[in-house]
């Protein structure tokens, strides 16, 4: 369940942030990013 989340997340932030101004290429990367950056977040809680 915590990686479904995460994925969500990480899916919303990166249309949010790179939707529009980066393209697909962008937005791919601010994915694997957000990804990355929500791992540390959900091994804390």
């Amino acid at each position: 369940m915590k990686k479904l989340l995460r994925i969500f997340l990480a899916g919303w932030g990166a249309k949010k942030i790179g939707g529009g101004k980066c393209g697909c290429i962008g937005t791919i990367v601010v994915f694997l990013i957000l990804y990355w950056l929500l791992g540390f977040v959900f091994d804390v809680f």
